[in-house]
């Protein structure tokens, strides 16, 4: 499987103890979700290896304790420190409408209700303190804040997102 079919699903950052059992930092504000998993796919050398999941309980909230099969030392544990986990996107939950993960969005076109046509949403910038569309418009990369009161509008089956954007803000990049 390819890492493009994949989303993250968090990072090896612990041993719990001497029989290979590892805590697993998630990058997800429902930790419940992953509670019960068969397997994943570690990410070990840039190639995703299944492992299956013997057992795994939630611990402090944010990590999940996971005991892999035919992880059974110390060393076993080792080897796979620090290696990020995923999942195929065929495991994320469908969400409403208006809803969206940022990975579905890639390509989209983005209309503002008194620019018109802004451009394509070439990806998400979530690196910052508050998530940033990044859109192409012939050449140009125009960013507009991921906030509810910008966005009007997800039309899913015409891949598009309509926003009404602050007088101003899209000229910045384009009269520069």
């Amino acid at each position: 499987m390819d890492i493009n079919e994949c989303f993250y699903v968090g990072k090896i950052v612990k041993k719990y103890s001497f029989k290979g059992e590892l805590l697993i930092k998630l990058d997800t504000d429902e930790p419940e979700q992953f509670e019960n998993l068969e397997s994943v796919l570690i990410n070990l050398r840039g190639n995703l290896v299944p492992f299956f999941i013997e057992s795994s309980q939630l611990h402090k909230s944010e990590l999940l304790r996971v005991k892999f099969e035919e992880v059974d030392t110390e060393d076993d544990a080792d080897s796979l420190m620090k290696s990020e986990l995923y999942l195929p996107l065929s495991f994320l939950p469908e969400l409403e409408d208006d809803k969206f993960y940022y990975h579905e969005i890639i390509g989209f076109k983005v209309e503002d209700k008194n620019f018109g046509n802004v451009g394509i949403i070439s990806g998400v910038n979530d690196s910052t303190a508050q998530a940033l569309f990044e859109i192409d418009r012939n050449g140009t990369e125009i960013l507009i804040p991921m906030n509810d009161e910008f966005i009007s509008k997800v039309d899913k089956p015409n891949k598009t997102i309509f926003v009404e954007t602050p007088e101003g803000l899209i000229d910045l990049y384009i009269n520069e």
